[in-house]
C-alpha cells in the first residue's frame, strides 16, 4: 500500500519512473496515524532491450489517512489543564515539549482557532480574577498598593510568557498567516487592559495616585524605590494607558506643584539662591525622565517646570536681582540666569535688562563731573567687567559679530552714555592716553602699555566727536615731544598706527607730521653743532631747537620775553644758520614751549634746576641782585602778568621753593619781594620745577575747544559746497539730511543753518528767487 506503482510501456519496451508527491494534508496525517511504507523498487524486464529504461510512476494514496475523532478534544483538554496549572503556579502534567506538539498538531489539522480560544479564555479569566481580587483588597498605603500591583503584574506577565512559549507554534502561524492578527503577548495585554478598564476601574486610579504620591515624595527630598516606579510605569505603557491615565494627570500635578513652589520660594529667597534652586529642579526632572519616566513625558514635564519656576518670575528675577548680580560681578549666577532664560527664549528680556543696566551705570560715571579724573579708569574697569560677563556668563565674544543681541547691546550702551556729555569723554580719554605715554609712567612693561592703549582705544571707538579727541591728543603729544616727556617713541608710533587703522590716514596725517618734524630737527641740530661746536661749548651752554611746521602742530600764542644775552646770542646764530640753508622761510620763536636746565649753587651744594624758559629768565635776574620785587621782575623780564605769576608761583609757592617770598602766601601779588632760597636742602641733584608749565589751564582747554569748533566750521562749509556743487540745486531739508549723513561729528540743524547763511553771504550759494526753501550753487 505504501509502495510506488510501476507503469510499464509495452509499446516502447522500456520503463520510466514518475513520482507523485503526497499532499500536505497527507504528510500531516502521517504524524497522527503513521503507516509502514515499503521502498519502491523497479522490476527489470525479461527481455534485453536496447539502452532505454522503464518508467516508474508514483501515485498518491487512494484514501487519506483518518484522524482519530478524539484527537482535538484530548489535545484541547490537555492544553486547558496546562493553562490552569501555569496560572495556579502548579507543575504541568505533560512536558512543555508535549504541549508544544499538541498545539502544533491542532494547527496542522486546522484546529488553531480552537487552541487560540483556549489561550484567550484562560488569559481572560486570569486577568479578571487577579484584578478583581486586587480591587477588593483594602490597602490604604499607596506604596503598599503599588508593590502589590507590581507583584500581580509581574506574575501575570511571567505566566503570559510561559503560556506563549507553549503556544509558540500558534503564535508563529498567526504571524505568518498575514493580515493584522495580534500576537499572543498582545492578546494577554489587551485582556488585562479590558478588565482594568471595566472589571476593576478603581485599580488604575489607585496606581496613578500612588505614582503621583511617590514622585512628590521624591521631590520633597525622600529617597524612593525608583525601580518600583519604573516597573509600574512600564506596565501602564505596555497596557496603552500611560498617556491618558498617567501622563496628563502627572503634567497637571507637576504644573501646580511648581507654580506653588515658584511663588513661595521666590518670595522667601534672594535671586542667587532661587536660580540655584531652579537649576537643581530642572536637573532633577531631567534625571527623573531618564531613570523611570517615559520619554514622551520629558518635553511636557520640563516645560511646566520652566513655566512655573522661571517664566512666571522672569520680571521679578530681572527687576529684583539682576542689578545686584551685575554690581557684585556674580559670574556664575549670571551664567546660570543666562542658561535658564535661554531654555524659553527669554534672552531678549535679559539683553534688555543688560542694556538698561549698562546705560544707567555708564551715564552715572560720565556725568559725575566731580570725579572726571577717574572717569576713564572707571569706564575701562566697567568695560573689562562687561567683557568678562559676556565671555564667561553669556558665552559671547567680539568674534560673534554684529548679529548677536548682547554684543550689539554693549555697543549701543557705550555709544549712548559716552556721548551724553558732549566732548568731555573725548578730552579725558586723550589725557588718559597722555598719562600712560609720559615718561613718568613707571612700573609698566611694553606689553602692559600696549594692552592699556588697546583698552583705551575701545572707548575711543564709541566717541562720536573724534575730532575733539584729535585736538586734545595733538596738544598733549606736542608737549610730550617738545619737552622730551615721552616714555617710548615706539609706543607713540604704535598708538598712531592704531588710530590710523581705526580712522584712516587723514585723521593721523598731522600727528605723523609732528614726528617727522622732530626727526628733521634732530638732523638740523647735528649740522648746527658741527658748525658752531667750539664757539658754543666754550660758553658752557648747549642749545637744542625743534623746528616745527605750523600746520601740523597746535597753534601757540607768541609771548614776548627778554631773553638773557647768552641765550639770545645762540638764538640769533641758529636763526642765521637755518635761514641761510632754507631761504624764503620765516622762524617764529615759541618761547612758551622752551625749557632749560640751570646749574645753581645753594647752601647744600650744587643743584641742577629743570625749569621753563620763563622760569629761567626770572632766575637769571637773581645773578645781579639779591632781592627783587614783583615790579622789578616784571620790568626786567618783559613777561606779561599771567605768565609772570605762573612762573613765580611755581618757584616760590610750590613744594620745592627755589625762591622765598615776602609776605608768605600761596598766591603772587604786586608788591611781593623775592630772594633766592639759599637754605634749600633737597636731596636730589636735579630738581624739576617746571611742572606747572605742563599743566593745562582752563584757558588752554577753552582754546583747544575753539580750535576744534573752527575746524568743524571749515568741514561744514566744505561739505555744503561739495554737496551743492554736485547737486546744483537742493531744498533746505534735503541739504540738511545730506550734511548729517556726511559729517562725522555731532552737530545741530541750527548750526548748519548758520553756516549756510555764511556761505550765502560769501556768494558760494544763493536762495532760489521763486522758492525760499531752495538753494542754488553759484559757480
Amino acid at each position: 500500500a505504501g509502495g510506488m506503482p510501476v507503469h510499464r510501456d509495452s509499446d516502447r519496451g522500456d520503463a520510466s519512473i514518475s513520482i507523485a508527491s503526497p499532499s500536505a494534508s497527507a504528510r500531516a496525517r502521517k504524524d497522527v496515524a503513521p503507516r509502514r511504507r515499503t521502498t519502491p523498487r523497479a522490476t527489470p524486464t525479461t527481455r534485453r532491450p536496447t539502452t532505454t529504461t522503464r518508467a516508474l510512476t508514483i501515485k498518491p494514496f487512494k484514501r487519506a489517512p483518518a484522524v482519530p475523532e478524539e484527537f482535538a478534544s484530548d489535545a484541547r483538554a490537555m492544553l486547558r489543564d496546562a493553562i490552569a496549572a501555569v496560572q495556579e503556579k502548579r507543575q504541568t502534567r505533560e512536558s512543555h515539549e508535549t504541549l508544544y506538539r499538541a498545539v502544533e498538531n491542532l494547527c496542522v489539522h486546522k484546529r488553531g482557532d480552537d487552541a487560540f480560544e483556549d489561550f484567550r479564555a484562560g488569559g481572560d479569566a486570569r486577568s479578571e480574577k487577579v484584578l478583581v481580587e486586587l480591587e477588593k483588597k483594602k490597602i490604604g498605603d499607596s506604596m503598599v498598593f503599588l508593590r502589590t500591583f507590581d507583584e500581580v503584574w509581574g506574575e501575570y506577565c511571567a505566566q503570559a510568557l510561559t503560556l506563549r512559549s507553549i503556544f509558540l507554534y500558534l503564535d508563529r502561524a498567526r504571524a505568518n498567516g498575514g493580515g493584522k492578527a495580534s500576537t499572543l503577548w498582545d492578546v494577554s495585554l489587551r485582556l488585562f487592559h479590558e478588565h482594568l478598564e471595566n472589571s476593576a476601574k478603581s485599580v488604575k486610579g489607585k496606581v496613578v495616585r500612588g505614582l503621583l504620591d511617590l514622585i512628590e515624595r521624591e521631590r520633597m527630598g525622600e529617597k524612593i524605590d525608583r525601580a518600583l516606579a519604573k516597573r509600574v510605569l512600564r506596565a501602564l505603557s505596555a497596557l496603552g494607558v500611560y498617556g491618558e491615565a498617567f501622563d496628563t494627570v502627572f503634567i497637571e500635578a507637576s504644573q501646580e506643584f511648581y507654580r506653588k513652589e515658584g511663588n513661595e520660594y521666590g518670595a522667601q529667597t534672594d535671586v542667587s539662591d532661587y536660580l540655584k534652586h531652579c537649576e537643581r529642579r530642572l536637573e532633577e526632572e531631567a534625571e527623573r525622565c531618564t531613570n523611570y519616566l517615559d520619554a514622551s513625558t520629558a518635553r511636557g514635564l520640563m516645560r511646566v517646570c520652566e513655566q512655573g519656576l522661571i517664566e512666571a518670575h522672569i520680571g521679578d528675577i530681572l527687576d529684583k536681582g539682576f542689578v545686584d548680580l551685575m554690581r557684585q560681578h556674580r559670574i556664575d549666577d549670571l551664567k546660570r540666569l543666562h542658561s535658564l532664560l535661554a531654555r524659553m527664549d527669554g534672552l531678549d528680556r535679559l539683553s534688555a535688562a543688560f542694556v538698561t543696566y549698562l546705560k544707567q551705570q555708564g551715564t552715572a560715571i560720565v556725568k559725575d563731573d566731580a570725579n572726571d579724573k577717574e572717569m576713564v579708569e572707571r569706564l575701562l574697569a566697567m568695560k573689562s567687567a562687561v567683557d568678562e560677563v559676556l565671555n564667561k556668563s553669556f558665552g559671547r565674544s567680539a568674534a560673534d559679530g554684529s548679529n548677536d543681541i548682547f554684543i550689539n547691546g554693549v555697543k549701543e550702551s557705550f555709544e549712548s552714555f559716552i556721548n551724553c556729555r558732549q566732548n568731555v569723554p573725548a578730552e579725558l580719554i586723550a589725557k588718559y592716553i597722555d598719562s600712560k605715554l609720559k615718561s613718568g609712567n613707571k612700573g609698566a612693561s611694553e606689553e602692559e602699555l600696549e594692552t592699556t592703549l588697546d583698552k583705551a582705544l575701545t572707548l575711543f571707538r564709541y566717541i562720536v566727536g573724534k575730532d575733539v579727541f584729535e585736538g586734545f591728543y595733538k596738544k598733549e603729544l606736542a608737549k610730550r615731544l617738545l619737552h622730551a616727556k615721552s616714555a617710548s617713541i615706539d609706543a607713540e608710533k604704535s598708538m598712531i598706527s592704531k588710530l590710523k587703522a581705526e580712522c584712516g590716514s587723514q585723521f593721523t596725517q598731522h600727528l605723523e607730521g609732528m614726528f617727522k618734524d622732530i626727526d628733521l630737527s634732530r638732523e638740523i641740530m647735528q649740522s648746527f653743532r658741527q658748525t658752531f661746536d667750539d664757539e658754543a661749548l666754550t660758553k658752557g651752554i648747549e642749545m637744542n631747537v625743534n623746528v616745527i611746521t605750523q600746520g601740523c602742530w597746535p597753534s601757540y600764542p607768541v609771548i614776548d620775553v627778554n631773553i638773557p644775552e647768552q641765550l639770545a646770542v645762540l638764538q640769533e646764530k641758529f636763526q642765521d644758520f637755518y635761514l641761510g640753508k632754507h631761504s624764503g622761510r620765516q622762524l617764529t620763536w615759541q618761547n612758551s614751549q622752551g625749557h632749560c636746565v640751570l646749574k645753581a649753587r645753594f647752601g647744600s651744594g650744587m643743584k641742577e634746576l629743570s625749569v621753563s624758559l620763563f622760569q629761567c629768565v626770572v632766575l637769571m635776574l637773581f645773578n645781579d641782585a639779591k632781592k627783587l620785587s614783583y615790579e622789578d621782575i616784571a620790568s626786567k623780564s618783559g613777561l606779561e602778568e599771567k605768565e609772570l605769576k605762573r612762573a613765580l608761583q611755581s618757584l616760590a609757592c610750590a613744594k620745592v621753593r627755589i625762591l622765598n617770598k615776602e609776605p608768605k602766601s600761596r598766591d603772587v601779588n604786586a608788591g611781593d619781594v623775592f630772594e633766592v632760597n639759599a637754605a634749600l636742602n633737597e636731596r636730589l641733584f636735579r630738581i624739576k620745577v617746571n611742572s606747572i608749565q605742563i599743566k593745562e589751564t582752563t584757558e588752554e582747554n577753552k582754546q583747544t575747544m575753539e580750535r576744534v569748533f573752527q575746524d568743524r566750521q571749515q568741514q561744514v562749509d566744505a561739505a555744503i559746497v561739495r554737496v551743492m556743487k554736485t547737486r546744483k540745486s537742493l531744498t533746505h531739508a534735503l541739504l540738511i539730511s545730506e550734511l548729517m549723513a556726511q559729517l562725522k561729528f555731532p552737530t545741530k540743524a541750527s548750526d548748519l543753518k548758520k553756516r549756510i547763511e555764511s556761505l550765502i553771504e560769501r556768494e558760494y550759494i544763493e536762495r532760489d528767487r521763486e522758492d525760499a526753501q531752495k538753494y542754488n550753487y553759484l559757480a
